[in-house]
């Protein structure tokens, strides 16, 4: 059986396609549109997980969309009722929800077929779909589930007991009271506008100091078994004439807080001005009082389900400093965070909640590794690089037969300094770069962050790099990580995160072997690579280690303000135009010349 997921009319847009319980593919749409965090219908995502599954429409029997439209009516009502919001808002809102009503328009042109030619078609609840996304792909056979996110389907906070095949749903919090609006709420104030900017400010917080964590908590006062409510008089998502723009393109949010909250913590910043130590102050407030209330509602759970085991979920559970803390603050012992934690997930959740609470089948799968995505050969690497301007001065290209040739070669490259663009196998499945779409560079030079902010990423230079460490030396160099999950659904063995979603404390004593990846709080949001997950990227690492005694290497996302590269053409326009000193396409490396790094130095 054929089971596509998807999300649609979110952001962050995105398929998956099951066969028989098992991943085939899981793609974002954001990768074939080039445009971050896109939302509208993920069309092209739809038709390279039919590609990379090798069918057609004709063979798929159901499809799932993580949206449903007759959720919590009467809450919906009630709150229309007693809220009173603008007739604009409520317009909006019920256009949103005749879109995913309408969705077979969509569906049948992405799949090339008729309406009537579709497979049935599954609306899974939003926050159903987080839960499942977390819990049914986890190697736990129960564990208690909890998703934090902005909203959708009007919840913003969902928790179950997940046993087997099914969850039992124990609690929820109710739009518009949100976590995750709270903190985007800050970070539209602290002039980062766009969506997704929230990893901003949890990159920005450790430079500053506690000093407005009162009056944040004044914005969301705590109640009992988990629930929370927002101070409305300080927002105004949930009455005013607010904008909400899940078109295609880049999700657009309105401005969510009220004049109130300027009256509160002071003057809002402007885009690009001067962040000041106040700006920074609020950030590090702001994280402060987030992680107390994550911890309230993860309290909560526990006295609710007396798990031992967490699964987490929705764009909250993609706050990694929260996420690092989480048993130091929970008595929970053991944490799974699914990759593609946020609502990119929630096509993964969709597709397993119809497999397993529809059809009742029994678990098989677990999600170890992330390299669900497309993959090339580098055939037209030679053609692509004779393309560039004087190329026979500036590049020069070698292909190699054997991994261990390229990998030592590559990783004497990062011991010399150089910058590499690292782009093999299949692509990875959520936000993080885990070492087939990757920009290394070596851990040790701690000019290597504002080289690669400055010359190739052109980003904020506060915010930090992670270190991707093999698997074996994690205990080596940092403190207190947490298990993720087994390989083997029977057993728990404790393993360090391989998905980059926790940071934790590096070892003081080895802060200066690896300055590039410590953040100035001391910390490192770690993926730790195992040779079995993925066996090309252990081997490069490994041959690093053997040059400099460092298991560590600087990983950050292979793109320069754009959604992570997802082809060969994408990747060496990435290199061409920026200044890494080399990329290696499957098994093809092409450096610069010294007369490119010439050019590039004037």
């Amino acid at each position: 059986m054929y089971i596509l997921g998807i999300n649609a009319y979110h952001g962050d847009v995105s398929a998956v396609l099951l066969e028989d319980g098992d991943l085939v593919a899981a793609l974002e749409e954001e990768r074939f549109r080039r445009i971050k965090h896109v939302a509208g219908f993920p069309t092209n995502a739809i038709r390279r997980c039919l590609d990379v599954g090798g069918i057609d429409a004709a063979d798929l029997d159901h499809v799932a969309i993580s949206r449903d439209p007759s959720a919590h009516f009467g809450k919906k009502v009630q709150f229309v009722l007693t809220e009173r919001p603008s007739l604009k808002l409520v317009w909006e809102r019920a256009m949103s929800s005749r879109r995913v009503t309408n969705v077979k328009d969509d569906l049948a042109d992405a799949l090339g077929v008729t309406k009537r030619g579709l497979p049935p078609l599954h609306n899974v609840e939003h926050h159903p779909a987080h839960l499942a996304s977390a819990f049914f792909v986890s190697s736990y056979g129960e564990a208690a589930v909890c998703a934090l996110d902005a909203m959708g389907d009007f919840v913003s906070t969902s928790w179950a007991m997940g046993q087997g095949n099914s969850m039992e749903m124990l609690g929820r919090v109710y739009y518009p009271h949100s976590l995750g609006l709270l903190y985007t709420a800050i970070t539209q104030f602290l002039g980062f506008p766009y969506y997704g900017d929230e990893y901003k400010v949890m990159g920005l917080a450790p430079y500053g100091d506690p000093t407005y964590t009162d009056e944040i908590r004044e914005l969301i006062p705590l109640g009992k078994d988990g629930q929370f409510e927002l101070a409305l008089d300080y927002f105004r998502h949930w009455q005013e004439d607010y904008d909400m723009d899940w078109e295609e393109g880049r999700p657009d949010f309105g401005t969510i807080y009220t004049p109130a909250l300027e009256e509160l913590l002071g003057p809002e910043r402007e885009p690009e001005s001067t962040l000041t130590q106040r700006h920074k102050d609020i950030a590090h407030s702001l994280q402060a009082v987030h992680e107390e209330n994550a911890f309230h509602v993860l309290n909560a759970v526990h006295e609710q389900t007396d798990a031992n085991r967490l699964c987490l979920a929705g764009g909250v559970a993609m706050n990694s400093v929260a996420n690092g803390k989480v048993r130091a603050n929970t008595p929970f012992e053991e944490l799974y965070i699914q990759p593609a934690a946020g609502d990119n997930g929630t096509a993964l959740g969709a597709a397993y909640h119809v497999w397993h609470e529809h059809f009742d089948e029994p678990r098989s799968f677990v999600m170890n590794h992330t390299l669900w995505g497309t993959e090339y050969d580098d055939d037209r690497v030679p053609e692509i690089v004779a393309g560039q301007p004087d190329a026979a001065s500036k590049y020069q290209w070698t292909k190699y037969d054997d991994l261990d040739r390229l990998c030592e070669k590559t990783a004497q490259l990062l011991a010399d300094g150089k910058v590499v663009g690292w782009f093999r196998g299949r692509m990875e499945w959520g936000a993080r770069a885990l070492g087939n779409r990757s920009i290394l560079a070596d851990p040790g030079r701690a000019d290597a962050r504002d080289r690669i902010n400055n010359r190739v990423k052109y980003r904020e230079e506060f915010r930090p790099f992670a270190p991707s460490i093999l698997k074996e030396a994690v205990d080596e160099y940092f403190i207190g990580h947490a298990g993720t999950h087994s390989e083997d659904r029977e057993e728990f063995r404790p393993s360090p995160d391989p998905f980059m979603q926790q940071v934790y404390p590096v070892r003081e004593e080895k802060r200066d072997e690896i300055p590039a990846v410590t953040h100035v709080d001391g910390t490192g949001r770690l993926q730790a690579v195992g040779k079995g997950r993925n066996p090309a990227y252990h081997t490069l690492i490994s041959a690093f280690a053997e040059k400099t005694g460092t298991p560590v290497v600087l990983n950050t996302s292979f793109n320069e303000n754009e959604p992570i590269v997802e082809s060969p053409e994408q990747a060496l326009n990435c290199f061409f135009r920026t200044a890494m000193d080399a990329v290696v396409v499957e098994n093809t490396l092409v450096q610069r010349t010294e007369r490119s790094e010439e050019v590039l130095s004037e």
